[in-house]
């Protein structure tokens, strides 16, 4: 598994987003990006996390910041999210985990003492030069968004 820290190129990306749209690397460059992986879709930790990424969204904006949330749901899962809650990020699917492997966020986890694959919920802020500025592994989604936010206005 990658070890993708601070001071590390970020890895490429291209995927599928919602409104069957794409997001890739390439297209973003010279811009800053938040990429905040989530375990899936319309679960309550992960909607609480694209709610609050969703609530600054003119802020990042502002800060010439682009935020994609990335889990392994189809899109139209992602669609029918991003519909219901009123979601004001980007969502892209990772279904074969190309990206999440990539970024070192698909692994094993352990629930209730049963162990699975899934994705860590992590954060990446990446700068406008390709390069991995802050990354945040393990997230508690209380609080995140604004420390997201303040790094990437600091950038």
């Amino acid at each position: 598994m990658p070890d993708i820290n601070e001071g590390s190129p970020a890895p490429a990306f291209d995927l599928p987003t919602d409104g069957g749209g794409r997001v890739s690397s390439e297209a973003l460059k010279g811009r800053a990006v938040v990429l905040f992986f989530y375990p899936k879709a319309d679960t309550p930790g992960c909607t609480n996390e694209a709610k609050d990424f969703s609530e600054r969204a003119a802020a990042f904006q502002a800060a010439n910041t682009v935020v994609i949330g990335v889990s392994r749901d189809a899109v139209r899962k992602l669609d029918r999210f991003k519909a219901k809650h009123e979601l004001q990020v980007t969502l892209a699917s990772d279904e074969a985990t190309d990206v999440c492997d990539r970024f070192g966020v698909w692994g094993e986890k352990t629930l209730y003492g049963r162990k699975y694959m899934g994705i860590e919920r992590a954060t990446f802020l990446i700068g406008p030069d390709g390069v991995v500025r802050r990354a945040w592994r393990k997230v508690s989604v209380k609080g995140h968004a604004e420390e997201v936010l303040t790094a990437a206005r600091a950038l």
